[in-house]
């Protein structure tokens, strides 16, 4: 291995999360040596986030704080000290930058002095239900120096998650790549219209139907493998697939199914079924001239964190469902968007996103319950909307609603009734973007009834691709996104848990971006700069923030 430089110290100041709601600085956390294919890096900024506050709340229930079961050898796993699968204490932050200080002797490609995004998810790093990632069972940026594995931040197609980033840009502008870029997924994201070649379908039946027209059906989309049908009415008809045949939908246990095809309109069933689908996984509800009496127990935290899909039809034919499937998430020219929590940090970036974008005609409304956190953002959106020709209107919904049906609905808040109300809210053929991760296991009422008949569609992902991330970081060197918009107040790291509790509390509107380097800066909104550091307050573009302002910060205020 390679001998760490003398300038580095044996301990560092880090952020631990020890146990669900318990958040420690740690000032005397060991920064480890790296091993031969590690990577020891000093970390420049770390902006906070709402899922580090999911994190917090879970902890060894998060979804991606679990054990890793593929991707990574397990002996490798057992080198990498930064691991911290379940219960053991986690260094939360994922939306930074660093510099490499020292690497093992069998890194290739990555040397000592370079500067990098990081990019969070490891998506070919399985966990039980999602996969791992930096900031959760791998140890993030909270802390002053970070150590990761080249074996784990490689992709199996030899991609690395170690972007490198220009030095003629300010760090916080670099890691807001990060949160952007989770945001353009949310976009970008191309969804699924066939069936899973292959894949394992369920057929469940309480309405009766027409198999010829089902047979129709598998011809147009795609076939499975095995089809497994409970039916109590109607038949398949004539196919040459295999069919195993269940008593009830009660009977398949633990079993998981990529489509699953429900004709009928008992809510039991259908909310059961939102247990069967496996990751990925389309149901389609067939209610066959029916009716739910009455709202439906849906497995709506899947939608995001399992990106499973909802679609449906009043009718009898299964292929009416299929064509509610939008090609991507992308907003729509006419849209009259709905961005719900839209002045905290994620929802200032999909309102400035969608002001932004192009996309002809359309209207974002932005409502927040919060009146000053909602100027915060209006001072920032309503001169942009201005220069794009887009009609922006915020809102309180505490006060009068919108007189509209809103075509594009974004949710920034992990409120299962956030979700039915969105579906009360949302005009024919409406997208509900489930961008707030609302957890794995949380179901929600929704009107069922309404969402077939208005021929509504959920969407939701989960964190960025590698793609994403060079795509906006593209856009940010080019100076044709300036993602410093967003940020709204900065610390050093010994504020980093106050800042934590700010998010939580939503106390402050637009990011809050740590500074590790600035130790003992106090968590300062930018437009309190001018009263306690005036230098770096001039330095501020219009009470924005600038890279000439986080210059001045890290000279007067840096150790």
């Amino acid at each position: 291995m390679m001998a760490m430089d003398n300038s580095i110290p044996k301990t560092q100041t880090a952020v631990q999360l020890t146990a669900a709601d318990e958040l420690e600085l740690n000032t005397q956390k060991a920064v480890d040596e790296p091993g031969p294919y590690q990577i020891l890096c000093r970390v420049e900024m770390v902006g906070l986030c709402f899922s580090d506050l999911k994190l917090l709340k879970q902890f060894a229930g998060h979804v991606r704080k679990g054990e890793v079961v593929s991707g990574v050898d397990e002996q490798a796993l057992k080198e990498i000290p930064s691991y911290v699968p379940g219960s053991l204490p986690a260094v939360p932050g994922h939306e930074a930058v660093v510099r490499v200080c020292a690497v093992g002797d069998k890194v290739r490609g990555i040397e000592p002095g370079g500067r990098y995004l990081v990019q969070t998810d490891y998506r070919w790093i399985a966990t039980e239900n999602s996969n791992a990632a930096f900031g959760y069972n791998f140890e993030g940026a909270l802390q002053e120096y970070v150590l990761m594995d080249q074996r784990v931040i490689t992709s199996p197609d030899g991609d690395s998650m170690l972007i490198p980033a220009s030095e003629e840009l300010s760090a916080s502008a670099v890691g807001l790549v990060e949160p952007w870029a989770c945001v353009e997924d949310a976009y970008a994201v191309v969804e699924r219209s066939s069936l899973v070649e292959g894949g394992r379908m369920l057929v469940v039946a309480d309405a009766g139907f027409d198999g010829n027209i089902f047979t129709a059906f598998l011809g147009r989309f795609g076939r499975p493998s095995k089809i497994t049908c409970c039916m109590q009415k109607g038949t398949l008809g004539e196919l040459d697939i295999p069919v195993e045949e269940a008593g009830s939908v009660a009977e398949l246990g633990d079993a998981e199914f990529d489509d699953v095809i429900y004709f009928g309109s008992d809510a039991e069933t259908a909310g059961a079924l939102f247990g069967k689908m496996a990751a990925k996984g389309l149901l389609n509800i067939v209610l066959c001239g029916g009716e739910f009496d009455g709202d439906v127990t849906a497995g709506v935290g899947r939608i995001h964190y399992g990106g499973i899909r909802l679609i449906g039809t009043a009718g009898s034919d299964p292929a009416e469902s299929m064509e509610c499937i939008p090609r991507t998430g992308e907003i729509r020219a006419g849209d009259k968007i709905n961005v719900v929590g839209a002045a905290g940090p994620m929802g200032v970036m999909h309102v400035i996103r969608n002001i932004c974008e192009g996309v002809e005609g359309v209207t974002v409304f932005a409502g927040d319950p919060d009146a000053d956190r909602l100027s915060a953002l209006s001072r920032i959106a309503e001169p942009l909307a201005c220069r794009a020709g887009v009609t922006y209107v915020p809102y309180s919904p505490g006060g009068a609603m919108p007189d509209a049906a809103f075509d594009y609905t974004a949710i920034m808040a992990p409120i299962p009734a956030l979700v039915a109300e969105a579906i009360k809210t949302s005009a024919d053929r409406g997208i509900i973007n489930i961008f707030a991760g609302i957890p794995m296991t949380v179901n929600a009422g929704i009107d069922l009834n309404s969402y077939i008949r208005n021929r509504l569609y959920f969407i939701g992902t989960s964190g960025s691709t590698l793609d994403d991330m060079k795509t906006v970081l593209g856009k940010v060197e080019n100076r044709t996104l300036d993602t410093n918009l967003s940020v709204a107040a900065v610390g050093g790291l010994k504020v980093a848990v106050e800042g934590i509790k700010a998010v939580e509390n939503r106390l402050i509107a637009g990011k809050i971006i740590i500074y590790p380097a600035c130790m003992d800066l106090p968590l300062t909104k930018l437009e309190d700069l001018k009263d306690r550091l005036p230098k770096v307050a001039e330095c501020l573009d219009d009470g924005l923030w600038t890279k000439e302002a986080e210059d001045a910060l890290l000279s007067e205020a840096g150790s």
